[in-house]
Formats: C-alpha cells, sequence, structure tokens
C-alpha cells in the first residue's frame, strides 16, 4: 500500500468515527477511539490509532492522558509537538468552559456542576491539588482558584491565605476541595483537622465553610456525609470554650 492508498484509508477510518459520534454520540466511543480523533487534530494525515492505544496502556486511563504534559506525551512514538499541543488545548479548553459554566450558578441547585468541573480538574492527577470555589451571600459561584498543589494537610494550607482570598473575592461562604491521588475517597486524619482549621478560622470573618470535597476514585462529600455538621459542632464548642476565658 503506498502513501496516498494508507492516507485515504485512514481518512475513510476518521469519517467513519466522525459519522459514529454525529449519529450515536461520545458515549458510543471507546477511550482508544476518543484519544485517537483527538491525536488526528493534530495530526489529521496520520494514523492514531496505536498511538491512542499506547497512551491509554503508558498513562493508565484517558483522565491521565488529557492531564499529562505534552513533552511525556511526545515520550510515546507516533506522538509528536502537534499532537501532544491538540490535546493539552482540548483539555485547557474543557476545563475553562466547565469553570465558567458553574459560575454566577447557585451552587446548591448546580452541585452537580461544580462537581464535574472538579472532577474534570482533579481527578487522575499524580499530585495533590487543593481547590477553593467562593460563593456570595446567595452560594452563587463567584470564582474558584487552585491554592496549593503538593502534599495537602494543615501544615500546608494556611488558613489565613484562603481567608485573605476569600475576602478578596468578597465571598460569603467556600467550599474547598482536594484530589487523593491513590483514589482513596475516606478522609484521613489531617483531612479532618484541615476542614475544623479552616471551618473555624473561616468562620471568625462570618465567612461559611459549606462543604469539603474529596476527589479519588468517585467523590466524597463532607456535608452529605454528615461529617460537617461534626465538625460544626466542634468548633462551636471551641468558640463557647474561648469566650469564657
Amino acid at each position: 500500500m503506498d502513501k496516498s492508498e494508507w492516507q485515504e484509508k485512514g481518512a475513510g477510518h476518521r469519517g467513519r468515527l466522525r459519522d459514529k459520534y454525529l449519529q450515536q454520540g461520545l458515549d458510543s466511543f471507546t477511550d482508544a477511539e476518543v484519544l485517537e480523533m483527538l491525536l488526528a487534530f493534530g495530526t489529521p494525515r496520520s494514523d492514531c490509532k496505536e498511538p491512542a492505544r499506547q497512551l491509554l496502556a503508558r498513562f493508565g486511563g484517558l483522565a491521565a492522558v488529557l492531564e499529562a504534559p505534552p513533552e511525556q506525551l511526545q515520550e510515546t512514538k507516533g506522538v509528536g509537538e502537534k499532537n501532544g499541543f491538540a490535546i493539552s488545548f482540548i483539555q485547557a479548553v474543557s476545563r475553562r468552559y466547565l469553570k465558567e459554566r458553574m459560575r454566577g450558578r447557585r451552587y446548591l441547585r448546580t452541585a452537580s456542576e461544580v462537581r464535574d468541573y472538579l472532577e474534570h480538574s482533579m481527578r487522575g492527577l499524580k499530585k495533590e491539588v487543593f481547590t477553593v470555589i467562593y460563593l456570595d451571600a446567595s452560594h452563587g459561584v463567584i470564582d474558584s482558584e487552585v491554592l496549593a498543589e503538593g502534599t495537602i494537610n494543615v501544615n500546608t494550607i494556611y488558613p489565613r491565605e484562603v481567608a485573605i482570598r476569600a475576602l478578596h473575592f468578597n465571598a460569603a461562604a467556600l467550599i474547598v476541595a482536594h484530589n487523593h491521588p491513590s483514589g482513596a475517597l475516606r478522609p484521613s486524619d489531617a483531612d479532618i483537622t484541615l476542614t475544623k482549621t479552616l471551618y473555624f478560622t473561616c468562620g471568625q470573618l462570618h465567612i461559611r465553610l459549606l462543604d469539603h470535597l474529596l476527589i479519588g476514585d468517585g467523590i466524597f462529600s463532607f456535608m452529605e456525609d454528615g461529617l460537617m455538621t461534626t465538625v460544626a459542632a466542634d468548633c462551636q464548642r471551641l468558640t463557647d470554650m474561648l469566650r469564657q476565658k
């Protein structure tokens, strides 16, 4: 098969994938097919089927591939600068879309959009990331940002910095989230201590911590599990003790 015949065959295959998407949607695609199409955006005349499979095998899943730095992607045979750029750019666009979609929405009515954003931006990361979502008095989303990367605990997250950023956004409430690269969904003792510290510190400024979300093999919510009620009670007891002194 000469080069022109090979390119024509590849174009026909991608055409069939395109038609499959238009007729059945993305749910009909395997992860390998999704990645193959993304790679093809960068090099439309190349066969991207095998590079897609190799990337999935190397990184362990689609989310991990999307989060990988372009230079790591390019270590896979068949993936060059243009492919790496295409994947990185599409990932960045998706993240901005999800962030913009939730901004200005009422959290209690659109919690699923916040979760979509957090899952997309934090699941599958190899390092821990601490994200804060700022809410107004009506619990509408003002904005969000990553405040820390690395080991997340009470010694690395400074409550003063969280409070300063909350005041900068004129936030009345917060949602904090961090990921567990191990996939674990139960909070550690350090996670609980951090939540209590943030709840108490922000509470002194009349800023309410609504929830702490953990992103692993799913999402764990302190609020839904009832742990926020325990955190609030412990912080109230501490406040009462300080007032009595």
